[in-house]
């Protein structure tokens, strides 16, 4: 096997996060009008998520032992996340009928693969853990997009259901979570971050939903749900702000896979402030998330490039090795 080939045979169901990735990416610059980029990174999602999906099925298919192993891994829920942030970005763009069929496909990976992961949680956890809350959220999310697009009544109370599930999960994995990954996490102790973000940005695609014409809920439960999406905003914001001091504290600067993970949660803090500054009508909240769209775009350009760096040294190692 060569050095390349060796290299992609050898990533973990992690690696769906640059899936994740790169798809909140691209959503974040269309939301602030920047098209071309946006289309840019919604092809190398796309065509991220074809050859990771190829490796996910060969696995089932000729290494059921490693597929099973790996199922019982939290990474494995990237799959979820990925496929349904991909079908969110693709809604975004009025291209529904596909971003069903990813909404339906990563319902029903969520459904197998959840118990299983949740499953085999055990104390001292690292960032991982609250993958459970973004496979959750990453459901609602589209959904909720999908409600508002179609003017269907029905999913969007399903996404508001997923909404609240992942707050409950969420809940469940901080006890979970080892604290000192805060400043020794090699990348995905950002998801701790990264989940409540996507919680914000479902909870407003929902306020938005409800703003769409669709009677949904009462003024009372409109309430609470705007109440709770300011709270998550603030929160998310909150702990991005430490998990960016920490690494200031804690330099970290050799490349890791799973720091895909913190550029995820980097874009989608991102989109939650644009998407909440939308949906709850706060226009002064869309300077910082411009800025935090960059921030997130650099981290990607400097994680793709260590990526490929990484994948270079690999190739040249496998050819310089004997036969």
């Amino acid at each position: 096997m060569s050095g390349l080939r060796a290299w992609w045979a050898g990533r973990s169901p992690a690696a769906g996060a640059a899936v994740m990735a790169t798809g909140i990416v691209s959503t974040a610059l269309l939301l602030i009008g920047a098209e071309t980029a946006s289309r840019v990174a919604l092809v190398l999602a796309a065509v991220l998520w074809v050859a990771l999906g190829a490796g996910f099925v060969r696995r089932l298919v000729v290494d059921r032992d490693r597929w099973a192993a790996e199922a019982r891994s939290p990474g494995a829920l990237t799959a979820v996340a990925a496929t349904a942030v991909l079908g969110s970005r693709l809604s975004a763009s009025g291209r529904q009928a596909p971003a069903a069929a990813l909404l339906a496909l990563a319902t029903l990976l969520w459904a197998v693969l959840l118990p299983v992961v949740v499953g085999h949680w055990r104390p001292r956890m690292p960032g991982s853990v609250f993958l459970a809350c973004v496979a959750t959220e990453a459901l609602a999310a589209p959904a909720a997009a999908l409600a508002a697009a179609e003017h269907t009544a029905w999913l969007a109370r399903a996404a508001l259901v997923l909404f609240w599930l992942g707050l409950v999960i969420y809940a469940f994995a901080l006890p979970r979570f080892d604290p000192r990954q805060v400043l020794e996490g090699p990348g995905d102790q950002w998801v701790a971050g990264g989940a409540l973000a996507l919680s914000t940005l479902a909870g407003a695609g929902l306020l938005a939903a409800g703003n769409g014409g669709l009677y949904l809920w009462n003024d009372d439960d409109r309430a609470t749900l705007r109440i709770t999406t300011a709270v998550l905003l603030a929160v998310s914001l909150a702990v991005y702000l430490t998990l960016l001091v920490a690494e200031a504290v804690r330099p970290r600067p050799g490349y890791d896979h799973r720091r895909w993970a913190t550029v995820f949660p980097m874009g989608m803090t991102a989109a939650a402030t644009l998407s909440v500054a939308s949906a709850m009508s706060v226009p002064w909240l869309r300077a910082p998330g411009r800025v935090l769209v960059w921030v997130a775009v650099a981290a990607w350009l400097w994680v793709a490039a260590a990526m490929v760096a990484d994948a270079v040294r690999a190739t040249r190692a496998g050819a310089a090795a004997p036969h």
